[in-house]
């Protein structure tokens, strides 16, 4: 999901709705068990020509939470901001569900790339009639802001990723203002993933860039063919409407809103015909909607996830500076049981993840966990506690110099399915001697908890804005940055990840990359992937290009109910 980037999601089963969209379902339990690869084939979110689908009506869903921080670049955007993005700023790529990009006409008319004096050079075309909102052109000058904030050069601007921008040279105006042209500093292997979307000029000023979105949508520095109707920060919605200023095809939608739900308000508002469309990936979400499925009124859309489950182990709490001490809770964790949870009544099976820069169904995937060293084991995870002189207690908790072992492990969302997992977690690490103390937080915590690093065990995920994986390596692992917030890392790393960025070749940086990223996991023990899972989905019936879309990110005013 993103700039071409990484995104951080609510709890292990929360999805962003992407702009995507069909596919029908059967009864979910008589369907044979599935894995990921053979979802990765099918995605299903009806996808429509824009001729057979109606004008007019609203499209209606939950998120977890309406993100405070709605300028998608800056370090505290999540999946949910650039979800809101998509639909009043510039989409510059358009991704088909297995990944290829396209550049959108309706901001872009070419896209060149070629190799000169061995540096890539990416040559962008741009529409000539793409205007911002408040009537500044969509021009090279975007691009460059883009760049500019984007590139870490300057630490004033605080982003998401640098990833990519920092191997860029030069953006410099073309054969006029709408062409940018952009100069890498070497060859650069996954050009699709940068300039997904581009920036207002204004954006160059640093407190509009970090501050100035917060809570406040800015819907005249956007352009689309739709603009912010409504915020509503107290009762957690925000609607779109059909922009007057876009020079394209008009939206189909007459409006498009986004409710901020705790799990259980959302099925509920779901089954009461008030969303459109929600997240269903657990049995008994499932059985609540099966109903609904008899009756024909609605259909279940599944893919496979372009997003990962996992655990971040915070090292600047207390009593997890040590390493030893996070590998222990790393081999501590059964994943299997985790996953027996997560996925129980789904009829869906996947090998546990090992990677955090490519999906098991993606070309060059390596379980890299397992070859740094992890697996399931109680006795060794002892060892450890016992090597880095955390002795058990009298009631089994390990003790360090009077201090306990424990360890806040925040819970997000009231889904039973999510709060089973967490008491799996706790479970298990008592075993070993660990005290992880759940910490119920509501849906519309989620980006305090994670921003401010409130605990030291945190379950939540990670969505992919694009399928390529490795071009974000650093986003992931280096230290700083805003999606590692396990705070481990070190500047060796870095500069070993920057070695593996310079790669041209994408098969030789993904055989590198895996080997760099074992050798990370190894020493940092910081973030655990858990799941990859399924993305699955209850549409009401007619619900066009939009649902279970693996990596599809399409044209927001095609989405709409098919005629």
């Amino acid at each position: 999901m993103g700039i071409g980037r990484k995104s951080a999601v609510a709890a292990i089963a929360a999805l962003a709705l992407s702009l995507a969209a069909c596919g029908g379902g059967t009864t979910p339990n008589t369907e044979p068990t599935v894995g990921a690869s053979e979802l990765a084939t099918e995605a299903q979110y009806n996808p429509q020509p824009r001729d057979n689908v109606k004008d007019g009506g609203t499209l209606t869903s939950d998120v977890p939470e309406i993100s405070p921080q709605f300028n998608t670049v800056q370090a505290d955007g999540t999946a949910y901001t650039l979800s809101f993005w998509r639909w009043y700023n510039p989409v510059m790529i358009l991704f088909t569900p297995e990944g290829e990009w396209s550049a959108n006409p309706d901001y872009l008319t070419d896209i060149k790339t070629e190799e000169v004096d061995g540096n890539t050079v990416v040559t962008y075309t741009i529409t000539p009639e793409a205007t911002f909102n408040d009537g500044t052109p969509i021009d090279w000058r975007a691009f460059e802001t883009l760049w500019k904030t984007s590139n870490g050069k300057d630490e004033k601007y605080l982003v998401s990723s640098t990833d990519g921008y920092s191997q860029i040279k030069s953006v410099a105006k073309g054969a006029d203002d709408k062409q940018a042209v952009v100069t890498f500093d070497g060859v650069y292997a996954w050009v699709g993933g940068l300039f997904n979307y581009v920036l207002h000029p204004k954006l160059v000023d640093y407190d509009l860039f970090n501050k100035g979105y917060v809570n406040n949508p800015h819907a005249e520095l956007g352009a689309g063919p739709y603009t912010v109707d409504k915020f509503d920060q107290q009762n957690g919605t925000l609607s779109f409407k059909r922009n007057d200023k876009w020079w394209g095809d008009p939206g189909k939608l007459d409006s498009r809103v986004y409710k901020a739900l705790e799990d259980t308000a959302a099925i509920n508002a779901f089954k009461n015909g008030q969303l459109d469309i929600t997240s269903v990936a657990t049995k008994d979400k499932l059985a609540q909607v099966q109903p609904m499925v008899d009756q024909g009124t609605i259909e279940i859309r599944k893919s496979a996830s372009a997003r990962n489950g996992l655990m971040v182990v915070n090292s600047k709490h207390p009593g997890l500076e040590d390493a030893k001490v996070r590998q222990a809770i790393f081999m501590g964790i059964d994943r299997k049981v985790i996953a027996d949870i997560a996925f129980q009544g789904l009829n869906y099976t996947e090998e546990p993840p090992g990677s955090f820069n490519l999906y098991g169904f993606q070309e060059g995937y390596q379980d890299n966990l397992t070859a740094a060293g992890y697996k399931y084991d109680k006795e060794a995870a002892g060892k450890l506690l016992d090597e880095a002189g955390w002795a058990p207690g009298a009631d089994g908790i390990r003790e360090k110099g009077g201090k306990k072992l424990s360890i806040t492990l925040p819970v997000i969302g009231d889904d039973p399915n999510i709060q089973a997992r967490a008491k799996a977690i706790n479970s298990m690490l008592k075993e070993i001697g660990v005290d992880a103390k759940i910490e119920q937080k509501g849906s519309n915590e989620f980006s305090k908890v994670f921003t401010e690093k409130q605990f030291g065990l945190f379950p939540m995920g990670f969505s992919s804005s694009d399928p390529f994986g490795f071009a974000y390596f650093c986003q992931v692992y280096c230290e700083p940055s805003s999606l590692n917030a396990s705070g481990t890392g070190s500047e060796e790393i870095n500069k070993k990840i920057a070695e593996v960025a310079k790669i041209g070749d994408p098969k030789a940086q993904i055989e590198a990359g895996n080997k760099l990223e074992t050798e990370i996991m190894a020493e940092t023990w910081g973030i655990m992937p858990l799941t990859n899972g399924p993305t699955i989905l209850a549409a009401k019936k007619g619900l066009a290009n939009m649902g279970a879309g693996i990596f599809f990110v399409g044209k927001p005013q095609d989405i709409g109910w098919q005629k």
